[in-house]
């Protein structure tokens, strides 16, 4: 076969052809076992050449003592190889930070967790946060190796298996952005909130030296392969990929306590057939921040086949999908969903999110407040139920969190079609929200069934909302809506074919409403106020 097993200190080598000594038939066996041997299973199946067990660097997987050490001295044996694939046998690992390198595979086993530690009960720390000068998005999008996994110019590499990444000692909380205009930074819904209360989140920046707040994050890099596992607890960004091309995420359950996934200024990106439970903030996100110190598109992004929810934090994962929670840290209801910003400095462009379900949390949002293009923008075949506030929100703002000369953005030829989403909390109706002289433009609805729970006021039905350009873009941020299933403002373009809408109760506002909306073009559009 030709596999090549090294030892504790890399300093012998073995054919894997010769069984002769027991150590090597055991090893064998394990890598049967873990289905290396099927190359088939394998991102990168010339990995498989040299194989690096992380037992044999000293890790001890019970739990107790820290494991890091023996998995960065696995990694960089394999790294030194040209190559090769560091075995997690089924045990609990508690780490510190573990650095990724090019050319290597992490193969997780069924039974293997790696567990974040935490430094105020364990001895260590994670590795320090880069000295960065990013004042334009938070301290979470701005560092990387402040991590429990961190890779940075990294090609060539994967985790993989059906273990588990557990963030246990990681802290969800980070400082804001020192951009400060004083609007625009948070959601409207946090207008309420004190100092205090805010200082909790957001702590400052020596409050996070030696802390972890991300599972795995990865800075430029290109080939990169997630796949298989389980994560759970994962703190700010369960998984951070910024300028990363050619990623690849298969086949993940991640239930965290803050983002899932985040593709920010990536390219050539695909998300597939993964289920990501996030009721404190988004599930999968894209963005475009500033956070490699220019502007940079995210571009030919592709979600597909994932399911993303609000679940009570641990509930998706352990099968029980509590629905207890109902606000997030925001103060607004849980958060889940699919979302296109809100850092948006580099826009967006070719991005297809197709046979996607949201469950129990926010509906899809497309946004560009930061002076970024988005364009070419095709969500199709969406399936959504108990959505806790606009199923379909798009709104380009003016807050502009950027460098001097940063303008206003665009959003423009987008399709949305296919979709069908039921209990929609009755505020918040799909909405497209351009500005004053910046229109969105060349939107098509095709083929799409709200069915909304009603209760709409006449009161709900006079309001005119605030414009509000340069807020948080958030559904709630106008308020309840002046019509239950529709409203459009500062539109050019729109074309409607084949919108149903429904409500379950009463609503006295009307269905639809469009303001500023020229060249609006409606086809095959019933419009029902209740059922039979």
């Amino acid at each position: 076969m030709g596999w090549t097993v090294h030892d504790f200190a890399g300093q012998k080598t073995r054919d894997m052809r010769d069984r002769n000594e027991q150590g090597q038939t055991t090893l064998t066996r394990r890598s049967l076992n873990l289905g290396l041997i099927a190359g088939a299973l394998l991102p990168f199946p010339a990995h498989a050449s040299h194989l690096f067990d992380v037992r044999a660097f000293g890790a001890k997987g019970d739990g107790r003592a820290i494991d890091s050490g023996a998995f960065n001295a696995a990694i960089a044996a394999a790294a030194r190889a040209s190559g090769g694939i560091v075995l997690v046998p089924a045990g609990r690992y508690l780490c510190f930070s573990i650095e990724l390198k090019s050319h290597v595979t992490i193969q997780l086993a069924k039974g293997a967790v790696i567990e974040a530690a935490d430094p105020a009960r364990h001895p260590g720390q994670y590795d320090m946060p880069e000295d960065a000068d990013q004042p334009y998005q938070d301290f979470g999008h701005s560092h990387w190796r402040n991590s429990l996994i961190w890779g940075e110019d990294v090609e060539d590499a994967a985790i993989t298996g059906p273990g588990l990444i557990h963030g246990l000692g990681l802290t969800r909380n980070g400082p804001g952005a020192r951009w400060k205009a004083q609007t625009g930074e948070r959601p409207l819904s946090m207008k309420g909130m004190t100092g205090a209360q805010i200082a909790a989140l957001e702590p400052d920046v020596a409050a996070m030296r030696g802390s972890g707040n991300k599972a795995i994050a990865l800075r430029n890099g290109r080939n990169i392969r997630l796949s298989g596992f389980s994560m759970l607890k994962c703190g700010h960004f369960a998984i951070l990929a910024t300028g990363t091309r050619d990623l690849t995420i298969q086949n993940l359950t991640i239930d965290t306590e803050r983002d899932g996934i985040d593709l920010d200024c990536v390219r050539d990106a695909l998300v597939e057939n993964c289920r990501v439970n996030t009721p404190n903030d988004d599930a999968i996100v894209v963005k475009a921040s500033y956070a490699l110190g220019r502007a940079i598109a995210a571009e030919r992004v592709t979600i597909r086949r994932c399911a993303v929810s609000g679940y009570d934090l641990g509930t998706m994962l352990d099968g029980t999908r509590r629905k207890t929670q109902q606000l997030a840290p925001d103060r607004d209801r849980v958060t889940g969903r699919i979302k296109l910003g809100t850092e948006s400095n580099g826009g967006y462009r070719d991005i297809l999110i197709e046979d996607c379900s949201f469950t129990h949390c926010r509906g899809l949002a497309l946004e560009a407040v930061d002076g970024g293009v988005m364009e070419h923008v095709v969500a199709r075949r969406l399936t959504m139920r108990d959505i806790t506030t606009a199923p379909i929100f798009l709104r380009l703002g003016d807050r502009r969190r950027g460098p001097p000369g940063t303008g206003i953005g665009a959003i423009r030829n987008v399709t949305i079609s296919d979709v069908d989403a039921t209990g929609i909390d009755h505020r918040y109706p799909a909405a497209i929200a351009g500005l004053v002289g910046h229109p969105i433009e060349n939107v098509k609805l095709a083929n799409i069934r709200l069915a909304y729970n009603g209760g709409g006021t006449e009161a709900d039905a006079a309001r005119h909302p605030e414009e509000h350009p340069s807020a948080y873009p958030e559904p709630s941020m106008f308020g309840p809506l002046p019509a239950w299933g529709l409203w459009v403002r500062h539109a050019r373009g729109l074309t409607i074919d084949g919108l149903q809408l429904a409500v379950s109760a009463p609503d006295a506002r009307p269905p639809i409403l469009l303001e500023d909306a020229p060249d609006t073009a409606i086809a095959r559009t019933p419009f029902w106020r209740g059922r039979d």
